[in-house]
């Protein structure tokens, strides 16, 4: 599935090399915040604290490839139709290897409680943080592709403190932001069949084990059919879903993808 396309093309770059970086390197540590429910988990269940820390000796790796990159000649038109345009690519690639500050974003994302726990034989890391409104309610919100759940840390705050950005208490969530199987921090299947369907019942696993018997899930982009499918299974204790990445499937192409016919009338 593919993301907006926003108008900045180094922009865009921006956002699906941040999905790259971050699929790309392994961390693990100490946690930030750990409830005592949480920390006495054991076994296959247990929810284990996490904290990124990427090393130095990476970062400057990162960095050397990034300036020793091989350029192409540069494209023989003035316009985009043969694709990214030279100059684009080597003022993004100069941002990532002179200006991006990924300390920055380490201790950004080191503020939030973080956990990793295994579900079906697979370590998923997630952000879990706890409104401090009463009967908040509990959202899981899966990432898009090319991406990862930096796409969603701008969302998390008015979240779950609403009164602090002109909201009011029963606006409140608890949110919980995983990291989808192979983004991020959480670990890649070592083969295939991880599909929305059983990520759908991974995040439904995880609901479980946070202790919510009642919660809502939202998804855009590559999240959208993994939350359409959380309602498909009536996974325990949804009560609703939203997507931003609605789509439907002509008859004619359901056909020959050898799906069902579309309801009459819809």
């Amino acid at each position: 599935m593919a993301a907006n396309t926003p108008s900045n093309g180094v922009d865009h770059g921006r956002r699906r090399f941040v999905g790259l970086v971050t699929t790309s390197i392994a961390a693990a540590g100490a946690a930030s915040i750990l409830s005592t429910k949480l920390a006495t988990a054991a076994g296959d269940d247990a929810i284990r604290p996490f904290r990124v820390n990427i090393s130095e000796e990476q970062l400057v790796d990162l960095r050397r490839r990034l300036n020793a990159t091989r350029w192409p000649d540069r494209e023989t038109i003035a316009d985009q139709s043969q694709g990214v345009q030279l100059a684009k690519l080597q003022e993004l690639v100069r941002y990532w290897g002179a200006e991006y500050d990924w300390r920055k974003l380490e201790t950004r994302l080191n503020a939030l409680p973080q956990f990793v726990t295994t579900i079906d034989d697979l370590d998923i890391h997630f952000i879990h943080v706890r409104s401090q409104h009463p009967n908040a309610l509990p959202v899981i919100v899966s990432h898009g592709w090319p991406g990862s759940i930096i796409e969603q840390l701008k969302i998390i705050d008015p979240l779950a403190n609403p009164t602090a950005h002109g909201g009011r208490v029963e606006d409140a969530f608890d949110v919980v932001v995983p990291s989808l199987p192979g983004y991020g921090f959480s670990a890649r299947p070592a083969g295939s069949g991880w599909d929305p369907d059983r990520i759908a019942r991974a995040w439904a696993v995880l609901m479980k084990r946070l202790g919510y018997a009642r919660y809502v899930a939202q998804g855009g982009d590559w999240g959208t059919p993994v939350s359409s499918a959380m309602a498909r299974q009536n996974a325990p204790g949804l009560v609703g879903i939203h997507i931003n990445l609605p789509a439907t499937v002509p008859p004619e192409v359901a056909a020959v993808l050898g799906g069902t016919a579309v309801p009459a009338g819809l």
